[in-house]
């Protein structure tokens, strides 16, 4: 096998590595297959040049991300509609067998956008459920990962002469997904390959094992053992240590830190700081870490309040419980009487019975005219507006001691419905660690301030292992090869010279 780096180098994410498995008895040294672990975006170096008000553009297809180095240069993986459109060749095979994703994490996936609809893309269940959701819901120009709708195709009106723009359903292509099962091997043209759980911090996450007649690769993906699934980080150590690997590409995003507790230590805290106050809790947790939801959910439960979710949430939740192939009997159901969903007032505001529309020349409320609520809400969402577990800002303001209310940054408007008193605002995610993140956090101690819901309680645990967790489990494997990658100290992964590991520093390809 040989290893090409296009992300992932001394930067933590943006992981796109292509291993291509040779065929050593072929003189010309002619590439039999090739696969991508991941094909992530960067977020540092995406940070060097865009921003949330200079954006590429997709009217350039690739062009812009290539131009710029976030893209590499290769033939035959990039989607047609995009190539045809700046004037490229588009080649009528996909130059690579596929992609393993390791987990859901836009730095390991949001460029999978710009690939062709016909590469393979393997990933866990429960990654397919949680993009589904992300897809359905968001509204990015470059967020198209499950489907792709194909941009730049015009086809004859039904009615008269010209052309119109395909779009909606009939521009909509289904990915090549192919849904994998944990320790179940499967083979890719060449490739054995079988994916290992590991705990990070949401569903699905993966590493993989790779072999060949002359390599067995190990790929971490991103690892921690101290969230609620260590058995899976554990048992991967374990299989690994068998698998006895000559390669290992190894996550080190916290290489250089130590230990700072688990779940149950954020459950613990936030219960004992929460048991005794009268006013509204608000928490601040990312959408996709249910496991995070699941310590809230039981901080709810032992403070005998409600923990309030958005729709979005909400609905990750149904899809997770709806599937059958799914170990789903830990996650909260949307039954349950210690949760509820929360619809903020959309479009018209006709949620709460307070604002009035001219109704046949007379301005009435919503309760005194025949409007359908529904319109003002997408979709996908319509049909949590028909539950009983469903809330607005006035269960929030009128009944505030009976709920933990999740909201982020793009819900801070709520508290101007809500007119929050006595409240205590929990910060359960990730510190800013770049000068826009700190922007944007500004603007949160903004709102909290405005509202007197300083001080903020930081409360969080990371999705990653600790420097001697990582050494550690290294050690155990004890691969002959070690690759670091996603993390910005990879000299400090040099100390494992000492136990006889070929610690190598890989080079961008590009």
């Amino acid at each position: 096998m040989s290893l090409n780096f296009y992300g992932g180098v001394n930067e933590i994410g943006g992981n796109k590595i292509l291993v291509d498995n040779k065929d050593s008895s072929n003189s010309d040294d002619k590439n039999i297959s090739s696969l991508f672990l991941d094909f992530g975006m960067s977020f540092s170096k995406a940070g060097d040049y865009f921003s949330e008000f200079l954006q590429p553009r997709k009217l350039n297809g690739i062009m812009d991300f290539v131009e710029l180095g976030l893209l590499p240069k290769i033939k035959g993986i990039y989607r047609e509609d995009y190539l045809k459109h700046c004037g490229l060749e588009c080649s009528k095979e996909p130059s690579v067998d596929g992609v393993l994703l390791s987990h859901a994490h836009m730095d390991h996936c949001a460029y999978i956008h710009h690939l062709r609809k016909d590469i393979p893309i393997f990933m866990r269940k429960e990654s397919e459920i949680i993009l589904s959701v992300l897809e359905e819901t968001g509204k990015s120009s470059f967020g198209e990962i499950m489907s792709l709708k194909k941009s730049f195709h015009y086809v004859p009106k039904k009615r008269g002469e010209g052309y119109k723009k395909l779009t909606g359903k009939e521009a909509k292509v289904e990915r090549n997904i192919v849904s994998i099962d944990p320790y179940s091997p499967f083979d890719i043209n060449g490739f054995k390959v079988t994916s290992i759980p590991v705990d990070h911090s949401l569903p699905g996450s993966s590493a993989y094992f790779l072999e060949n007649d002359d390599e067995a690769i190990v790929y971490s993906g991103d690892i921690r053992f101290h969230g609620r699934n260590k058995s899976f980080s554990d048992k991967f150590v374990s299989k690994s240590y068998k698998f006895n690997p000559t390669i290992m590409l190894c996550e080190g995003t916290r290489i250089n830190e130590n230990s700072k507790g688990n779940e149950e230590d954020i459950e613990v805290k936030a219960i004992n700081l929460i048991k005794n106050h009268k006013g509204l809790v608000l928490v601040n947790y990312p959408i996709r870490d249910l496991d995070r939801l699941i310590t809230f959910y039981n901080v709810a439960k032992n403070t005998d309040r409600i923990l309030a979710i958005n729709s979005k949430q909400a609905y990750m939740l149904k899809l997770l419980e709806d599937d059958n192939g799914i170990e789903n009997d830990k996650y909260p159901k949307l039954s349950d009487s210690n949760i509820v969903v929360y619809f903020p007032r959309k479009k018209q505001g006709l949620i709460s019975g307070e604002h009035y529309v001219c109704y046949d020349g007379d301005w009435k409320t919503l309760d005194s005219c025949d409007l359908e609520l529904k319109s003002d809400y997408d979709i996908w969402e319509r049909d949590f507006l028909e539950g009983d577990n469903v809330i607005n800002y006035n269960d929030l303001r009128e009944e505030p001691q009976k709920y933990i209310f999740r909201c982020d940054f793009f819900e801070l408007n709520q508290l101007i419905d809500i007119k929050v008193e006595n409240g205590l605002y929990i910060h359960s995610a990730t510190e800013p660690f770049n000068e826009e993140m700190e922007i944007d956090f500004k603007r949160v101690e903004n709102w909290l301030n405005h509202f007197n819901l300083l001080p903020i309680h930081h409360m969080h645990v990371s999705g990653h292992g600790s420097g001697d967790e990582i050494l550690a489990m290294i050690r155990e494997i004890n691969p002959e090869k070690l690759y670091p990658i996603h993390t910005e100290n990879i000299e400090s992964f040099d100390i494992l010279k000492n136990d006889g590991i070929n610690v190598i520093h890989p080079n961008l390809s590009f």
